[in-house]
C-alpha cells in the first residue's frame, strides 16, 4: 500500500473518531429528578375537639346518643366547654344525664345546663326562694290549651256569691297577676280533620310563699280557677299577689265583678 493512502486512511479514522465523539457529547442527558419528602401542612388555626350537641334535646330528657366531638378553634374555647383533652371519656360518663333545659344541635355542652346527681327536674329550674304548685285546670279555662311552659299568666278565681236577699250569682277576681308557668301537663294529638290539639290537666306555677298560699286557699274556695295569657312582652312586670286577703282575711281595696242573671255589675269591695 502507497503511503499516501496510509495517510489518508488514517486521517479517515481520526475523522470517525472526533465525529462520534462530538455525538456522543451532543446527545443531552436526562435531567436528574429531585425527589420532595412530602409532609402533613400543620393547620393555620389551632384547632381542639370539644363536645357539642348533635341534635336537639328537649328539657329533661337523657343526652342519650346526641354527643359528639367537633373540632374547634382553640382560642375561642371557654373554660365552661368539655374538651376532649381534658375528659377523654366525656361521652361515655355523660350519655345517661338529663337535660336541665333545651340542648339545640350544634352549641357545646355545659355542665350547668345538667341536672346534677340525685336533684329532680322540677328543683333544679325552680329559683330560690320560689315554690312550685301545681294547679288543676282544664282546656277551656287555659286559653284554649296553649298555654306553655315558660308563658306568663293571671290567675283568676271564678266563685258562687249570694247576696242579702237570697240571689246567687258569680263573682270572678284576679287574684294573681304575672306569674310564670313553670310545666303543663300536655299531649300534643291530631284530631279527626289532621289538626294538632293541645290539651292540659294541671299546670305548675312558680310562685313565692305567700302567692303559694293565695293559690291553696283558692282551690279550696273557687268554682273555677282560669289561667288568662299574658303578652311576652309583660314578662318583665313584676308579679302581684292581690288576692293575699283570701289569707289573711283582711279587705281588699279593688272592686269585683258580679254575674247575675247574665247582668254584669262592678260591686265594691267588702272590708
Amino acid at each position: 500500500m502507497s503511503t499516501s493512502r496510509l495517510v489518508i486512511l488514517g486521517v479517515a479514522m481520526v475523522a470517525a473518531v472526533g465525529a462520534g465523539y462530538i455525538a456522543k457529547n451532543m446527545v443531552a442527558a436526562p435531567p436528574q429528578q429531585i425527589v420532595v419528602e412530602s409532609r402533613p401542612q400543620e393547620p393555620a388555626i389551632k384547632l381542639a375537639e370539644v363536645l357539642v350537641i348533635g341534635e336537639d334535646v328537649p328539657m329533661g330528657a337523657t343526652l342519650g346518643s346526641a354527643l359528639e366531638w367537633q373540632s374547634w378553634p382553640a382560642a375561642g374555647i371557654n373554660d365552661s366547654f368539655i374538651t376532649r383533652d381534658s375528659e377523654p371519656e366525656a361521652i361515655e360518663a355523660l350519655q345517661n344525664s338529663v337535660a336541665r333545659v333545651r340542648l339545640l344541635e350544634g352549641e357545646p355542652l355545659r355542665r350547668s345546663k345538667l341536672i346534677g346527681e340525685g336533684q329532680s327536674l322540677m328543683s333544679s329550674i325552680l329559683p330560690s326562694g320560689k315554690r312550685a304548685v301545681a294547679t288543676q285546670i282544664a282546656a277551656d279555662t287555659s286559653a284554649g290549651g296553649f298555654i306553655l311552659p315558660n308563658d306568663f299568666v293571671d290567675v283568676i278565681m271564678t266563685r258562687r256569691s249570694q247576696n242579702a236577699t237570697g240571689t246567687e250569682g258569680f263573682i270572678t277576681e284576679t287574684i294573681l297577676k304575672n306569674i310564670r308557668v313553670l310545666a303543663i301537663d300536655q299531649t300534643i294529638q291530631e284530631d279527626e280533620e289532621g289538626r294538632r290539639v293541645k290539651v292540659g290537666e294541671t299546670a305548675t306555677l312558680e310562685l313565692t310563699p305567700s302567692q303559694a298560699e293565695v293559690i291553696t286557699v283558692a282551690q279550696q274556695l273557687a268554682d273555677r280557677l282560669t289561667l288568662a295569657l299574658r303578652p311576652i312582652t309583660d314578662t318583665q312586670e313584676n308579679a302581684e299577689d292581690v288576692g293575699t286577703y283570701l289569707v289573711s282575711g283582711t279587705g281588699r281595696g279593688n272592686t269585683i265583678r258580679l254575674i247575675k242573671s247574665g247582668e254584669v255589675s262592678e260591686v265594691g269591695a267588702r272590708k
